[in-house]
């Protein structure tokens, strides 16, 4: 959300204007420039869905004929220097190739520590020459650390932050869920007390709300509420968010690993919150830390003027707001999803970390349970058995005594048990009839 987005220390600088940059001229086996894995699947990913070649070059700022050289191959291919001559600097390659993001790149300061510490008695010209295939190397992956600028409604980006504040008077840890829209930088925050997949899936919801609508595809660092790992190559999603994903249509895509830089939009938009909203600010609970957020974000964020696209980011939100999915009126995943359980030899099931009693003829059979609103509806066989508030909680329990077992004794003794017998009246007993008054008498003398 702040204006530099490129991940910091990356070594060698590129000129930059805008959201460009400039880089040297370097090919791939004299036919295209050189292109990051990472870039190479966005060219074939846009070229899947249907953009020319012209579009995709305007999309990712390159040529054209990069774009078609690299649509032409069938895998990505890493760049790799030519062998050079062997010289004096040869025994040192390794440990210039090393050492050389340390210094950023310097051939001066790789130059005098060779001299000095390693015997080199070659020129500075040598060393000037290895270096900067090096550098341009180094630029070349920085770029593709940038952020593609995507197009209205083709990609939001996700991610938590941590921050401390104030609560009532007491340091506490406030989990900050970001989703960034990639087109308008337009983001939604809100604040929770973890960072489990219920905090994940309901941020989603309370999202595609705040922004009417939802983006194509999302782009996740490697959480575990996401993503479980990999297998032959492929993600093993989290069963329940690849449920959610299904239900609401949209397509998640993971950072490559230890490239979050992948993510900048959401990951500036983290830090954001914490510089701009969070410094001097106290809170009396959670509640009014997400009413103090949300008032921020509409008065602030969403109105300033974003360093990277030069517009407030309400402003070209107007533009995207019609590119994305709709999502009014769909039925909420977590009041929608079914979560089957077994009733426990205690009577009661466990949902979301806490637990809640059922009619203990259930224990071992198999119950489904549905949220709808702040209350649990627990059903068997289609039959609603139970209903609990939804406890904020973890590791709690909510037990409705009449589902135990001594309440269904008590019940069956009531409802078996024979009448009592009372003994009927006489024929003809004569029931003496008093006047009233006698017992007002009673009262006045007790």
């Amino acid at each position: 959300m702040e204006g530099n987005e490129v991940a910091d220390g990356v070594g060698p600088r590129a000129d930059t204007v805008g959201a460009r940059a400039t880089l040297p001229a370097l090919a791939h086996g004299g036919e295209t420039a050189v292109v990051g894995k990472e870039r190479w699947e966005e060219i074939r990913r846009l070229r899947q869905s249907g953009l020319s070649v012209s579009a995709i070059a305007r999309q990712l700022d390159l040529d054209r004929k990069t774009v078609r050289g690299w649509l032409a191959k069938s895998e990505w291919q890493p760049y790799r220097r030519e062998e050079v001559a062997q010289t004096l600097l040869t025994p040192h390659l390794e440990w210039l190739e090393a050492r050389a993001t340390q210094v950023r790149y310097s051939a001066r300061i790789l130059y005098q520590e060779l001299v000095a510490q390693r015997g080199y008695v070659g020129g500075y010209d040598t060393v000037k020459n290895a270096v900067r295939p090096l550098r341009a190397e180094a630029v070349a992956a920085s770029l593709t650390q940038r952020r593609f600028e995507t197009a209205p409604g083709q990609q939001a980006q996700v991610d938590w932050g941590q921050v401390k504040v104030r609560l009532g008077g007491e340091v506490a840890r406030v989990h900050v869920f970001v989703m960034t829209l990639g087109y308008s930088r337009r983001a939604y925050v809100e604040g929770f007390e973890h960072e489990r997949l219920s905090s994940l899936l309901a941020a989603h919801e309370h999202a595609f709300a705040h922004f009417g609508g939802r983006c194509a595809e999302l782009l996740y660092d490697r959480m575990r509420t996401v993503v479980l790992g990999t297998e032959d190559g492929k993600p093993v999603w989290n069963a329940t968010f690849d449920a959610f994903a299904k239900h609401w249509g949209f397509e998640p895509r993971l950072c490559r690993p230890y490239r979050a830089q992948t993510k900048g939009k959401v990951e500036s938009g983290v830090k954001y919150v914490k510089r701009n909203f969070v410094p001097g600010r106290v809170f009396r609970d959670l509640d009014d830390f997400n009413a103090q957020l949300h008032q921020w974000s509409q008065d602030v964020a969403d109105l300033r003027v974003h360093g990277t696209t030069h517009q407030r980011p309400i402003e070209r939100f107007a533009e995207e707001a019609p590119a994305l999915v709709a999502t009014a009126g769909q039925a909420s995943f977590l009041e929608a999803m079914v979560r089957e359980r077994v009733v426990a030899d205690d009577w009661l099931v466990s949902i979301d970390a806490n637990r809640y009693s059922v009619p203990c003829r259930l224990i071992g059979k198999s119950v489904q349970v549905v949220r709808a609103g702040g209350t649990w509806q627990i059903r068997y066989r289609g039959e609603l058995v139970a209903e609990h508030p939804v406890l904020a909680g973890r590791h709690q329990s909510s037990i409705d005594p009449a589902h135990g077992p001594g309440a269904l004794a008590r019940n069956a003794r009531q409802r078996f048990a024979e009448p009592l017998e009372r003994p009927a009246p006489p024929a003809h007993e004569e029931v003496e009839v008093r006047d009233l008054a006698i017992y007002e008498q009673m009262l006045e003398a007790a």
